[in-house]
């Protein structure tokens, strides 16, 4: 068996190993989270009737990003058409027939990759 070494620390030392503020820096949640960009978000405005008494909606789906992004999307599309509606289940829900409408609204936010689908 080989030589043991000993090893001395000082207190001085011997403290500060014990101290959280000496550890190494983790990164931050903010930084680790990766940046939403809009023009990858592949979005398709519907025009839908069925099972709501005869009146249309559009609805935009497609949407896989942050909760609280879509939460905002809702709303600001919301208030330029100038109706009702809903944020739920992935899907935001406009009353009426807003395609054109919400389709250059989107365009001009950066969502590039949008399209009509379905009646």
């Amino acid at each position: 068996m080989g030589k043991k070494t000993e090893v001395t620390l000082s207190w001085d030392d011997f403290k500060l190993m014990g101290n959280p503020e000496n550890g190494i820096a983790l990164p931050d949640d903010e930084d680790a989270k990766p940046e939403f960009k809009p023009s990858s978000q592949a979005l398709r405005v519907h025009l839908d009737k069925k099972q709501r008494g005869g009146k249309e909606v559009t609805l935009i789906r497609g949407f896989n990003g942050p909760e609280d992004i879509l939460e905002s999307l809702g709303k600001t599309l919301k208030a330029k058409c100038g109706v009702g509606g809903a944020v739920k289940d992935g899907e935001i829900l406009l009353q009426g027939n807003h395609r054109e409408k919400v389709m250059q609204i989107l365009l001009n936010m950066g969502y590039t990759q949008s399209k009509k689908a379905g009646g």
